[in-house]
């Protein structure tokens, strides 16, 4: 008997039909002599909706109270699909976030799971009850729901598989697995049979939207073997893991993020220090700064150009603006930008890796503002309009069409 982990993410559950689709994918497991624990969304758009009730009343509603209300999506989400489990013959029981014992700090919107109180998953599961749980949600020291940010209940998942030390923690979405570009928007995508930990993590961030980068994070320490694949096709997906086997292609994937601001202060007086005192206040405002360049002195000043979310550009501008040794220095915001990245491990050991993306986006006419490099990745900045062709252009460099 092994125990295993399925988590379901909005679109499987988007209406009554993808709901008994999944009752009897988890009724199937069940069957074959397996413990089970699932882990469910918010059903389509549930979340975003929620969030925009709450706009129409309160556009600055306090974030204890957005979690109040966004924690009902996944709610409703396991008693449905507990109520179509139960239709089909079999023991079942749903519980909240709070029951299923996670226990978060009280960062509100954005929590991190602390630990998980495992007591009563575990005296479900030796009762035979299938245990359906919501993911995306927990609970603080002060006893207020709490969220985990977008892409929680990836998180919740493999928290709960790697708590309960299960044997395989399954990811089902709407995709068939990890590809090596988002295969609905570039011919000739690939799908992985197997990914690192590693790579895997720096799609993630990159702007792949398969899985949530801290899920990734988590599973790599606590060595959870992942596995994403298809609720609606029942083919093999992508195992997620620390060794994979290696394929014939160097690069894993392509990908593109548009939620990207570029925040330029032009004119910096050249002085030591400036850099910290620019990097501590964005910090101290949880603000996460991506690719920084900065500019060799000239005529007693530098510029200092980064990366950061869409939603935190003009804050950051804001921010700056009143940092004293900014002085006299312009601050702008360019939030019509995106972020295109390669990644696959060893990349730099083999040369010519860089030079084959610059030259496929060089034959689209796409220009390049910034670049950023790792053992792992190469990201680069562009206009946010090119960034489709440019995925297309570096994706059919490195991946040809059979």
């Amino acid at each position: 008997m092994s125990l295993i982990v399925q988590k379901f993410g909005g679109s499987s559950v988007a209406n009554a039909e993808r709901v008994k689709n999944v009752a009897r994918i988890v009724s199937d497991t069940y069957k074959a002599g397996n413990d089970v624990v699932v882990v469910v969304s918010a059903q389509g758009d549930t979340t975003d909706e929620l969030i925009e009730k709450a706009a129409e009343l309160n556009p600055n509603a306090p974030r204890r109270e957005l979690d109040q209300l966004l924690a009902a999506g996944e709610q409703i989400s396991i008693s449905l699909l507990a109520m179509a489990i139960e239709k089909l013959g079999y023991p079942v029981i749903s519980l909240l976030g709070w029951q299923a014992g996670f226990n978060t700090n009280s960062v509100y919107g954005s929590a991190r799971i602390k630990n998980i109180r495992t007591n009563r998953m575990k005296a479900e599961l030796a009762k035979h009850n299938i245990v359906v749980v919501a993911g995306f949600q927990g609970i603080n020291r002060y006893d207020d729901l709490t969220t985990l940010g977008r892409g929680g209940s990836d998180t919740s998942a493999v928290a709960i598989a790697a708590a309960l030390h299960a044997d395989k923690c399954q990811i089902y979405t709407d995709v068939e697995g990890v590809y090596t570009a988002d295969p609905r928007k570039v011919d000739g995508a690939k799908k992985l049979k197997e990914i690192t930990y590693d790579e895997m993590l720096e799609l993630a961030t990159l702007g792949a939207q398969v899985l949530n980068n801290r899920s990734v994070e988590m599973a790599k320490k606590y060595s959870v073997e992942l596995e994403v694949l298809s609720s609606l096709n029942p083919i093999p997906g992508t195992l997620v893991k620390e060794v994979a086997k290696m394929e014939k292609m160097l690069i894993r994937g392509v990908t593109s993020d548009k939620d990207v601001a570029l925040v330029s202060i032009l004119g910096v007086q050249d002085n030591p220090g400036v850099a910290f005192r620019v990097f501590d206040k964005l910090s101290a405002k949880n603000i996460n700064v991506d690719i920084i360049l900065q500019s060799f002195g000239r005529e007693g000043t530098k510029d200092i150009v980064f990366s950061v979310s869409k939603d935190n550009g003009p804050l950051a501008v804001e921010l700056l603006s009143e940092l004293p040794a900014l002085e006299g220095a312009k601050i702008v915001c360019n939030t019509d930008v995106a972020k295109v990245s390669i990644v696959g491990a060893g990349m730099e050991s083999h040369p010519g890796t860089a030079t084959k993306m610059f030259e496929a986006l060089f034959e689209r006419g796409i220009n390049i503002q910034m670049i950023s490099t790792s053992e792992i990745k190469i990201s680069v900045i562009i206009d946010s309009v090119d960034a489709d062709r440019a995925v297309s252009a570096v994706h059919a460099a490195f991946m040809p069409n059979d």
